[in-house]
């Protein structure tokens, strides 16, 4: 058989199809233009629609307009004057930017537009074909702004509207966009309409979130929401919204999430919201959801899908479980007004054999049963369940006066460090998070990322589960991992810990050599002289560690700051001689990259350690169970070496023989 002859297609098929990746139906051409409307400034937009927006979709605003000498090209490919090179990606701060939705409209419907700006004498109207201007621009009487006619969308594309819905049915996909838009831009007037009747969508400029959400959503979701908030400096991302309390549910949940101003979808955040939800509403009724998200555009990959409903982000994984947290937090102190309502089965009520067979297809059997829960039967209920209920009141870490003369000085409150986040240039940095990437184990990467916390069983050491196998970890070795990378992924980043009164170093020096740790010796030298040595060499080497690390020693040789290396944990103060001798003794300081690694590996050791103090055993139980494994599943990257601190103890099924066998 003779092969097919290739032939370049026609520009015209071409840009068809094209334009039909992009305007898949009247709402998704809509959105461009609401979304073109926005851009321009607008205090106010009507829509009016006809036969579903198949017939006719017309957009009017009163933004800034379109100059009379852009008409020529305005429907032109890849014209836009939001984007001049490719690089302008990263900061992309407007809706549109390829300059494809007016030329992919025009290509598909009878397009025409009418504008005026603010310095020109009259509007002007012009008709479009296939990308092209018909005939030069008219001038015509109208007001500041600009409205675009779309009529017979799909006329050329009949295969096109056999697939779309009916009327009505596109009318409600059209209406939900812009009911979600109103409620983001609530400074913006919005009304829709169907040609010839009443409005079906309005709200006033310069409203509130929520009175649009009442006015388009109705007062039964309006009277039940509470505002969430969230600012995370790490992930790079801001968050606000408001969310139906547990009073409120729905069979059908409303979900609106707009990411840098956007609308679009994300199922992975979706699932995480209503994952939290079902775990006090039930897993059949859904909530009523609004959330903004403001990313770094450097974070930021819009060009990702023809009609932009899909981005892509960095630490996707870190901000959707930062979200859930927070949601969950906030759901379970909103819970104290919450109505309840019971389902009463009547005895003998009848069961379909249908739904018996469907029951019993669905069943696991409890070998193969896992909890994903880590608030159903942990360890501490078995054992003392009130020691760790609650995280402890006091937070305060004090120096324990055995330890340090400086007895009142304290870790208070963190302090912002740097405000804006810089990414690191050093080649030494850099390699050493090479060489952290390379060592990556995809296998302990999967077992960290699903873990379930069990239960603290002695100061080191952690159960937790993943899948249906147990596995013991000795939390204080891979917290060290832990911490050793978030000092380089944080690097010159990070903000601090003030200790008030600021400590001296020569007596904590002082201190450390009386240590039998330290291995002084008489041998070795007078303990006074030491210590001025010890204080001499951190003084010299402050600036590095101040700049890079957040640790402050002043010119005097107290000690003022801590890093934060990781929120709501503070390091044990009971350490904090020996770190300080150590960093004297075992840095490297001569080598730039010796030198980084060598002090994040003495400082990761040191915020790892897990104190002996009794006192403190149900706060650091608290931080364990809250912090440090929610941090390995969130940021820890494992390698091989991981074996060295994990054991498997048993799995299910295998218990299950042995329960067998007795």
């Amino acid at each position: 058989m003779d092969p097919v002859e290739i032939r370049r297609l026609d520009d015209a098929v071409v840009n068809r199809i094209a334009a039909g990746e992009i305007i898949q139906r009247p709402a998704n051409a809509l959105k461009e233009l609401i979304e073109n409307s926005l851009d321009a400034k607008s205090s106010f937009i009507h829509i009016t629609v006809k036969s579903g927006g198949l017939k006719l979709l017309q957009i009017q605003d009163n933004g800034t307009g379109i100059r009379k000498e852009d008409l020529e090209i305005v429907c032109e490919r890849f014209t836009t004057s939001k984007l001049t090179k490719f690089e302008d990606l990263t900061s992309i701060a407007t809706y549109g930017f390829r300059g494809e939705a007016l030329a992919s409209i025009s290509h598909v419907a009878h397009l025409s537009i009418q504008t005026k700006t603010r310095l020109e004498k009259c509007a002007f109207k012009a008709i479009y074909e296939d990308g092209k201007l018909k005939s030069q621009p008219k001038p015509c009487a109208g007001n500041q702004g600009t409205t675009i006619t779309v009529e017979d969308l799909f006329y050329n594309v009949p295969q096109r509207l056999q697939i779309l819905k009916s009327p009505s049915d596109e009318f409600h996909l059209i209406s939900d966009v812009v009911s979600k838009y109103a409620v983001h831009n609530a400074a913006v007037g919005f009304m829709l309409k169907k040609f010839g009747e009443n409005a079906a969508v309005r709200t006033n400029a310069n409203s509130t979130i929520v009175d649009n959400i009442r006015t388009v959503y109705g007062n039964d979701i309006a009277k039940e929401l509470f505002e969430i908030n969230l600012e995370d400096a790490d992930s790079q991302f801001k968050m606000k919204g408001f969310v139906t309390n547990l009073n409120y549910s729905a069979k059908r949940g409303i979900n609106l999430l707009f990411i840098n101003h956007r609308l679009v979808e994300s199922k992975s955040l979706k699932t995480a919201v209503e994952s939290v939800y079902s775990e006090y509403l039930g897993k059949d009724n859904r909530p009523f959801t609004y959330i903004s998200l403001e990313i770094n555009p450097e974070n930021l990959d819009v060009n990702v899908h023809p009609t932009k409903h899909e981005v892509h982000f960095l630490n996707e994984h870190e901000i959707i479980e930062s979200i859930r947290l927070h949601l969950d937090e906030k759901l379970s102190s909103n819970n104290s007004t919450r109505k309840f309502y019971r389902e009463v089965k009547l005895p003998g009520a009848w069961k379909s054999p249908e739904s018996k067979n469907l029951d019993e297809t669905k069943k696991i059997y409890a070998q193969n049963m896992v909890r994903t829960d880590h608030k159903e039967q942990k360890l501490e209920k078995f054992f003392c369940s009130q020691a760790v209920k609650k995280r402890a009141d006091d937070q305060t870490m004090r120096l324990d006066s055995s330890t340090c003369s400086a007895e009142n000085s304290v870790l208070q409150s963190p302090t912002a460090g740097t405000s804006a986040r810089k990414e690191t240039k050093l080649s030494s940095v850099l390699n050493m998070r090479q060489a952290v990437e390379k060592a990556c184990s995809s296998e302990f990467r999967k077992i960290l990322k699903e873990l379930t916390f069990v239960g603290v069983v002695s100061r080191t050491d952690a159960l937790f589960q993943y899948g249906t196998k147990l596995y013991l970890c000795n939390t204080m070795k891979l917290s060290r991992d832990l911490f050793y990378q978030l000092l380089i992924y944080k690097f010159a980043q990070f903000e601090t810990i003030k200790l008030s009164p600021a400590l001296p170093v020569k007596s904590l020096a002082m201190i450390a050599l009386r240590s039998s740790e330290s291995g002084w010796t008489d041998g070795d030298g007078p303990l006074d002289e030491l210590a001025e040595r010890v204080e001499q060499i951190l003084i010299e080497k402050s600036p590095i560690m101040r700049e890079y690390f957040a640790l402050d020693i002043d010119e005097n040789g107290f000690l003022n700051t801590l890093p934060v290396l990781l929120t709501n944990h503070k390091p044990s103060l009971h350490r904090l001689p020996i770190y300080l001798l150590r960093l004297a003794t075992e840095v490297d300081w001569e080598s730039e990259e010796e030198c980084f690694e060598s002090f994040c590996r003495e400082t990761a050791a040191f915020y790892s350690y897990i104190s002996h103090d009794r006192e403190k055993t149900t706060e650091q139980k608290w931080v364990i169970e809250h912090v440090i494994y929610p941090a390995f599943r969130q940021f820890l990257i494992p390698s091989r070496r991981m074996k060295e601190f994990i054991t498997e103890l048993t799995n299910l099924p295998t218990l299950y023989k042995v329960f067998e066998r007795c």
